[in-house]
C-alpha cells in the first residue's frame, strides 16, 4: 500500500477564495512559491510549485463551480475507509457536512465541519 492510500494520510491542500488570481500573487510574494495556471474552462486555476521546481504541493482556487459553497481558507483533504461512514461518525458526534457527499476524484468526496467550526476535506475509493 502507498503511503498517499494511507487511513488518515493528508493527500492534499487547496485554498478556495472568489480571486485566486490575487491571492496567488500574495502568496508568491510573501511566501515564495510559484504557480502554474491549471485550466477550468473559462477561468483559470493554479498549482502551487516549490521555488524553481514543477513539484505542485498544493493549489489555490476560485469560488465557482464546484467549489463555490467551499469557504475561503486552507483545506486539507485527508484519507478516510469510507466517506459514507465518516458522513454519518461527522453528524453523530455534532458536526456537519458541508459540500457532498460526491463522486470527486476517482472515489468519494465531501467537506465536514467539525463542532468548533473548523473544515476538512475527506476522500474514499
Amino acid at each position: 500500500m502507498s503511503e498517499k492510500s494511507k487511513v488518515g494520510v493528508i493527500e492534499w491542500r487547496d485554498l478556495t477564495v472568489d480571486n485566486a488570481e490575487d491571492v496567488k500573487d500574495f502568496y508568491s510574494k510573501v511566501v515564495g512559491w510559484d504557480t502554474s495556471t491549471l485550466s477550468m474552462g473559462d477561468y483559470d486555476d493554479y498549482c502551487v510549485n516549490l521555488p524553481g521546481s514543477d513539484e505542485t504541493i498544493a493549489g489555490i482556487c476560485h469560488a465557482r463551480g464546484d467549489n463555490a459553497k467551499i469557504p475561503p481558507q486552507w483545506l486539507m483533504y485527508v484519507r478516510v475507509e469510507s466517506v459514507m461512514d465518516s458522513v454519518k461518525q461527522c453528524i453523530d458526534l455534532g458536526g456537519a457536512v458541508i459540500h457532498g457527499p460526491l463522486k470527486q476524484f476517482g472515489g468519494d468526496f465531501c467537506i465536514i465541519q467539525d463542532p468548533a467550526g473548523a473544515v476538512l476535506a475527506l476522500l474514499s475509493d
